[in-house]
């Protein structure tokens, strides 16, 4: 179980190369690569294709986990689409937006939203190509968003008071009650009644993996681009990696194959 930016994808050159070695060995030992990301749908069908990954993978923080259909020995419930089998966990993301402006309205703060953005702004903010931006802004389960200077904790109060969620990577992200760990222990179960007791790694960078890298057997945190690992994630059993990003992806995968 893998997040992606800044961890098998480097944030900036947006490249896996450095974790190329390990991804090979993981094919080769038949072992499953789910990506669980804040990223949409749309992105993470990309980088699957791109990466030659045909497993399962989790959307928005955990808001969806998407199944290729017949990839378990069992009915997986949930909505067909295009071939695979979504389970949806989080609120619906005309619901998210509806509950941000409220937020916005009431606390007069003036966040904005990826859903107050044109392409071309989530381009510039986050350094995606318009194209990436595009898939980006396809949102199914909720709505990452920016304060005009300082973060605000009233407006976090103001969440956390409306039973809503909020986590923060690069940008802090508006959602329902759903989170990563929650997705990584449904999918954890299809994969033991499918195969027998599985033992799963999780490998993270920032605070908004804690929910999964509590969730897994081997959790592992590897460097930001400070070359720093982020000091708010402190659990018992972590692994450290040396090295940044893919680099340390690719050291800890090796090391764990071992």
């Amino acid at each position: 179980m893998t997040d992606v930016d800044g961890c098998l994808v480097d944030r900036v050159t947006r490249s896996h190369a450095a974790a190329d070695a390990a991804l090979d060995r993981l094919k080769q030992a038949r072992v499953p690569v789910v990506l669980c990301s804040s990223k949409t749908r749309a992105e993470l069908e990309r980088l699957r294709q791109e990466l030659g990954l045909s497993d399962p993978f989790i959307s928005e923080n955990g808001g969806g986990i998407f199944v290729p259909d017949d990839y378990f020995p069992f009915p997986v419930e949930g909505e067909l689409r295009d071939r695979l089998r979504v389970i949806s966990l989080g609120m619906t993301y005309g619901e998210v937006r509806r509950r941000f402006a409220a937020l916005r309205d009431r606390t007069g703060i003036a966040v904005r939203g990826f859903g107050d953005m044109g392409i071309e702004e989530v381009a510039a903010l986050t350094g995606l190509t318009v194209e990436e931006a595009r898939l980006a802004k396809q949102r199914d389960f909720e709505e990452p968003f920016l304060f005009p200077g300082r973060p605000d904790d009233r407006f976090l109060r103001e969440i956390e008071g409306e039973k809503l969620r909020w986590t923060q990577g690069k940008f802090f992200h508006l959602m329902g009650d759903h989170h990563k760990g929650r997705a990584v222990n449904i999918l954890r179960g299809l994969y033991d009644r499918g195969k027998g007791p599985v033992t799963t790694i999780g490998i993270g960078d920032s605070l908004n993996d804690l929910p999964f890298l509590l969730a897994v057997d081997r959790p592992v945190l590897v460097r930001k681009g400070s070359n720093r690992h982020d000091a708010r994630l402190d659990i018992p059993g972590l692994v450290r990696a040396d090295g940044i990003g893919p680099a340390g992806w690719n050291e800890a995968v090796l090391e764990l194959l071992k």
